[in-house]
């Protein structure tokens, strides 16, 4: 007696043994993301952005105390306007002596003469020339001494007006902006708190213009490569799913072992290279959203 099969299991059993996935990567979706520190110590005078408020490039997003940097500044142009008005007048001081050169010297000259009529004597003339040759070294002596004095007066003005200058940067860097154009996704602080170099203020990103990062098998690499246009699906839980144009915008050197929340469609596969997708976000799409990637 033969036994009859049943056309429809039998069909159904055909279909699942040929059933291949509709999808040739998945990954999620990602963005890149910007954490926001402080630069400078004090408190924090005002903070003004939330979770979920989008800020523009260049837009003041806190702001730190800078009185004591305030103080600092006063405090070193005071010293830079001291030093000015401290450096010597090098003509002024000279004036004298060279009066008493000019005075010598026609002492000299009158020696001189004299000695050619026979009115005065050498030792007379000697003397003159040298209290004449005094005066001159007097004045160089002067002058070099007056000069040191004024470069090193100069230079520690101009030491003050580089700390001056460094103090400024501090003040503007008290003023925060934010790098890009974004939406905040974390904020880390509040203002009252102590803001320290380095300390994280809040996290943005730019969610416009996100990435899918899928994960693709060696034997796949062949038919993609970098500017090619993909179908990019996002997966929203049942059957709600969208597809979006993507773009290959990266793709890995090197292969790593397929993370345990991915899927391939060879489920064989051990090594996978990563590559970023490209999407264009029309505000549905979110991170660390499931997403898969048709070729």
């Amino acid at each position: 007696m033969k036994k009859i099969l049943n056309p429809v299991l039998l069909l159904a059993t055909l279909s699942a043994c040929n059933t291949t996935p509709h999808y040739d990567a998945t990954g999620i979706f990602e963005a890149t993301t910007v954490t926001v520190s402080a630069e400078t110590s004090g408190k924090i005078l005002s903070l003004s952005v939330n979770e979920g408020d989008n800020v523009s490039s260049g837009e003041t997003i806190a702001v730190v105390d800078t009185t004591l940097f305030i103080l600092q500044l006063k405090q070193l142009e005071s010293q830079r306007s001291a030093a000015e008005s401290s450096s010597p007048d090098i003509a002024a001081q000279a004036a004298a002596l060279r009066a008493q050169i000019s005075h010598q010297q026609h002492e000299y000259e009158r020696f001189r003469r004299l000695l050619a009529d026979g009115a005065a004597t050498q030792k007379q003339c000697d003397d003159a020339k040298a209290q004449l040759n005094i005066l001159r070294g007097q004045l160089t002596a002067l002058l070099s001494s007056l000069s040191k004095n004024r470069s090193s007066i100069s230079d520690n003005a101009v030491a003050i007006q580089y700390q001056s200058e460094q103090i400024e940067e501090q003040i503007s860097k008290s003023i925060i902006k934010s790098p890009i154009s974004g939406t905040v996704l974390i904020k880390y602080a509040e203002p009252g708190e102590f803001a320290t170099p380095g300390r994280p203020l809040c996290k943005l990103a730019d969610l416009d213009n996100i990435y899918l990062r899928a994960y693709f098998t060696v034997s796949q690499l062949a038919g993609i490569k970098i500017g090619q246009t993909v179908t990019v699906i996002a997966d929203f839980g049942g059957n709600e799913q969208y597809e979006y144009p993507g773009t290959i915008t990266w793709i890995a050197q090197e292969s790593e072992f397929t993370p345990k929340s991915i899927q391939t469609r060879d489920s064989r596969a051990n090594l996978v290279y990563a590559v970023k997708i490209a999407v264009k976000n029309d505000g549905r799409l979110k991170l660390g959203q499931y997403g898969e990637v048709r070729l």
